[in-house]
C-alpha cells in the first residue's frame, strides 16, 4: 500500500495530491547538482571556480548561448544584476553541451554513492523508466525552462535517465510555479520572503536573500508589508499566508499534468519505488 492509499482508500487521490506526494518523492533527487559534491566536482573540472558559476553554467544550459535578461525572466527569483554576473561570462571557460554532460556526469556519480545497490535493481530502472515517461509527456506550451530540457537526449545510463526524469519534471513545475506566483502578483524576491516566514524563519535569515543589502530587503518587506501581506509583528499576515496557500494550490494542479500518462498501478508502483531513494536522499542532506 503506497502513501497515496493510505491517505485514502475510497476514493481516488485527487491530481493535486498526486503532483505534491510526487514533488516530495522527486525533489531529492532533483536538487543533487545542489545538494551533494560530485556535480560541482565535474562542473570545477570544466575550468569554474565558484558555486554560482556553476550553478547558472549548469541549470541554463539547455538554454543555450542567451542574454542574461532572458535567463534572469526565466529563473524569476534573483535580484536585478546577480544573473548578469554570470551569464554569458560563464560561457567563456566551457559550452552549453559540456556544461549539461559535466552535470549529468557528477549527478550520477553522487546518486550512486547515496543510493548504492539500488541502483543496480529491476525496480530502479523500472522506477527510471516510469518516471522518464511521465517527465516526457507534458505539453511544453508555457513551460520555457522544460522545454528547453525536454530537447536535450535523454541519457542512456539508468541512474542519468532517473536524475534527467527527475529534473525534468522540477523544471516543469518551477515554471508553473512562477505562473502562480505571477498570477498573485507575487515578484521573485518576495517568493522567498513569503517562503521563509511561511517556515517560521526571518527572511534577513533565509538562504536565498540573506545576503541582499538590508536596504534591498527590508524594502521588499516594507512593499508587502503595504499590501497587506506582511502584518505589523512582521510576519505573515492572514492575507499573506491565504497567497501562499493559493500559489502552492495552483503550483500542485499545474504540474499535475506529467503523472496523467501513468495507469493508477504503474503510479503506485512508481511511488513504492522512489519512497526508499528520496529516504537515503533526504538523510545525505543532513
Amino acid at each position: 500500500m503506497t502513501n497515496l492509499d493510505k491517505q485514502s482508500t475510497s476514493i481516488d487521490p485527487t491530481p493535486s495530491t498526486i503532483a505534491r506526494r510526487m514533488f516530495e518523492l522527486v525533489e531529492p533527487i532533483g536538487v543533487i547538482p545542489y545538494s551533494a559534491d560530485e556535480p560541482n566536482e565535474t562542473m570545477f573540472a570544466l575550468g569554474f571556480s565558484n558555486y554560482w558559476d556553476v550553478y547558472f553554467a549548469g541549470r541554463a544550459a539547455p538554454l543555450g548561448l542567451v542574454p542574461a535578461e532572458l535567463v534572469d525572466a526565466l529563473f524569476y527569483n534573483f535580484a536585478p544584476g546577480e544573473v548578469a554576473r554570470h551569464i554569458p561570462k560563464v560561457w567563456r571557460t566551457t559550452t552549453p553541451e559540456l556544461a549539461i554532460a559535466a552535470r549529468q556526469l557528477g549527478c550520477a556519480k553522487a546518486l550512486r554513492r547515496i543510493l548504492g545497490d539500488h541502483v543496480d535493481t529491476a525496480a530502479f530502472a523500472r522506477a527510471a523508466e516510469l518516471l522518464i515517461k511521465a517527465a516526457t509527456s507534458a505539453p511544453v506550451e508555457g513551460r520555457p525552462m522544460y522545454a528547453a530540457l525536454r530537447a536535450v537526449p535523454i541519457p542512456d545510463d539508468v541512474v542519468g535517465r532517473l536524475f534527467h526524469a527527475a529534473s525534468l519534471l522540477r523544471e516543469h513545475r518551477a515554471d508553473g510555479h512562477i505562473s502562480a506566483l505571477v498570477i498573485e502578483g507575487v515578484g521573485g524576491l518576495e517568493a522567498h520572503v513569503l517562503l521563509a516566514l511561511d517556515m517560521n524563519m526571518p527572511a534577513e535569515k533565509f538562504g536565498r536573500i540573506h545576503h541582499l543589502p538590508a536596504a534591498q530587503l527590508g524594502a521588499v518587506i516594507d512593499g508587502m508589508r503595504d499590501r497587506g501581506l506582511i502584518g505589523d509583528d512582521g510576519w505573515l499576515s492572514e492575507q499573506g499566508r491565504a497567497v501562499k496557500q493559493r500559489v502552492e494550490s495552483l503550483t500542485d494542479r499545474l504540474a499535475s499534468k506529467p503523472y496523467e500518462s501513468l495507469e493508477r498501478h504503474d503510479l503506485d508502483e512508481l511511488i513504492d519505488a522512489l519512497e526508499p531513494l528520496a529516504a537515503l536522499l533526504l538523510a545525505a542532506q543532513h
